[in-house]
């Protein structure tokens, strides 16, 4: 195991984390409401739409904001509308606009401490993941936003490695961003008081939403486990654009916390990249022996 690397072993099947028993009646659970924005990924839509339908949260807000598509993903999302709690197909202006309108047509039906997350349309959550992030926040009134290890995934969905990460650190999150986005989970006062999504992003839109959850005083927690798994695949973002708007979002980001970045914070930055690894190692090696920290 190893944050950073996406590659990490050969394709083996996906090994999931034990689903928990039930701690809270169903009334008891907040309200979660999950946007998925789609272009283009019809050969991954229906194993992600699968993985949020097939969860039977009892308080559930599905919805699909579309850019319209023209290979085949409208069509599978027909197959669900009735399912769906909102499901527009129209142009919009890259990934972050698609969420901000997703969230916009659902976010009315939730109160202040329900639940928010969105997952990119070739990603998938974990049988049980939102019972067991529901039942979280239902014991932990006090927390803010959740995020969890991750399974990383090939394009035919078989398991090629992973990501540990170590308790929440918020002085690192300011340097250097390992949460992992598909897991990442939020309660609707801190999206109110951070303001939602800056569109002026599309590569660390969820990054800087994160340091603004911070900057507004949210309380972070990472739980120990595995809630969501992150596709690779030649054709995602994240590969195609790391090293041009990505750079140029991440240090935007960092700017935030510490003013301009220039060449000499680069030692910063690796230092404080190298202590996470380092952490997420350690974290990882106590998983092995059944101790989850």
């Amino acid at each position: 195991m190893q944050l950073e690397v996406l590659r990490q072993y050969s394709p083996r099947p996906v090994r999931w984390d034990r689903i928990p028993a039930r701690r809270f009646g169903d009334a008891a659970l907040p309200q979660i409401a999950v946007v998925t924005p789609s272009f283009n990924q019809a050969g991954f839509l229906r194993e992600t739409l699968a993985s949020v339908l097939g969860q039977d949260y009892p308080r559930l807000l599905y919805a699909v904001q579309d850019g319209g598509s023209t290979d085949g993903s409208v069509a599978e999302l027909e197959r669900c509308r009735a399912r769906l709690a909102w499901l527009q197909s129209a142009r919009d202006t890259g990934q972050a606009d698609a969420i901000r309108k997703g969230f916009a047509a659902i976010v009315d039906r939730i109160g202040s401490a329900d639940l928010m997350a969105w997952l990119n349309s070739d990603d998938v959550y974990a049988p049980g993941a939102l019972r067991r992030v529901g039942d979280f926040f239902a014991a932990h009134p006090e927390i803010d936003v959740v995020y969890g290890h991750r399974i990383i995934i090939d394009e035919l969905g078989a398991e090629i490695g992973r990501w540990i990460l170590p308790p929440h650190e918020p002085a690192a999150l300011t340097w250097v961003d390992y949460v992992p986005q598909e897991t990442l989970f939020w309660r609707k006062r801190a999206w109110d008081r951070a303001g939602g999504i800056d569109p002026s992003f599309q590569f660390a839109l969820d990054w800087d939403l994160l340091a603004r959850f911070t900057a507004t005083g949210a309380r972070v927690v990472r739980l120990p486990w595995f809630t969501a798994c992150f596709r690779v695949h030649a054709t995602q973002k994240t590969s195609q654009q790391i090293h041009s708007t990505g750079a140029e979002e991440m240090a935007r980001v960092r700017a935030r916390f510490h003013g301009e970045i220039g060449a000499a914070n680069w030692q910063t930055i690796q230092a404080w990249a190298a202590r996470e690894r380092r952490r997420g190692a350690v974290t990882a090696r106590l998983l092995d022996w059944g101790i989850r920290v």
